[in-house]
């Protein structure tokens, strides 16, 4: 569904990515995990269009995407719930989650009850709360909200950074129970995240990056029983 070839991202003249190689397969969950400054955001951004590639390519469904524009991307089918939820807090979560079909806003009205409708399904905490302003909803519920924005476009793909930032360890695992949810229903996901148990424990594939390279890749049982894996991210 997804590839990345030796893609190489820079920030002025720091490289953050270094010949970057992964794979998302069709109806996934694929995690990357890593230490803080590991490039994995960084490579979240590339593949959705806001940060640029310098060198590489990214496919998806067998179109080049390399240095698409973000909007279109949208429109292709690849959903980005970006790290620190980044919310909108001073509007409420009704329009948040229209704010996320904005790539599809032509599309008629039926349609777009259909998405709140499932999005609500899928977190009946944001139904409750439609009408209460996004900057004063707790964490969790932001992170809900993120999430249920990135699935407003109905994607095919869904680029997750680090949804347990910050959040109880019951919030976490309510989360990543919806996520697992979402996938059974077909969502191909690629998530990155600091929590590497849980990650590897919810995800089908893996990889693990470390000063921007790809240092090993594999299933993600296999990963949680490697010793280098369990020695310095297992604890």
């Amino acid at each position: 569904m997804l590839r990345v070839e030796k893609l190489s991202t820079f920030y002025g003249n720091i490289q953050a990515l270094r010949d970057v190689t992964i794979r998302v397969r069709r109806g996934s969950i694929t995690t990357i995990i890593g230490a803080n400054g590991a490039g994995k955001t960084t490579l979240l951004r590339t593949i959705s269009g806001l940060n640029k590639a310098r060198h590489g390519l990214i496919i998806f469904e067998d179109q080049d995407i390399t240095n698409t524009p973000p909007n279109k991307i949208v429109k292709m089918g690849i959903s980005h719930a970006p790290q620190g939820r980044q919310v909108f807090g001073d509007m409420t979560v009704a329009e948040n989650l229209e704010l996320g079909r904005y790539s599809r806003r032509f599309a008629n009205r039926a349609e777009y009850k259909q998405d709140i409708e499932m999005v609500y399904e899928v977190f009946p905490i944001l139904a409750e709360r439609s009408g209460q302003l996004a900057g004063t909803l707790s964490g969790g519920e932001q992170q809900m909200l993120a999430v249920g924005r990135a699935l407003m476009s109905r994607p095919k793909l869904l680029l997750l950074d680090e949804p347990s930032m910050g959040l109880a360890p019951k919030v976490i695992q309510s989360i990543f129970k919806t996520l697992f949810r979402l996938h059974e229903q077909g969502l191909s996901i690629l998530l990155v995240e600091q929590d590497a148990k849980i990650a590897l424990e919810t995800a089908d594939y893996g990889y693990v990056m470390r000063t921007g390279k790809v240092a090993l890749g594999g299933d993600a049982g296999e990963l949680l029983e490697n010793e280098e894996v369990k020695k310095i991210y297992l604890g």
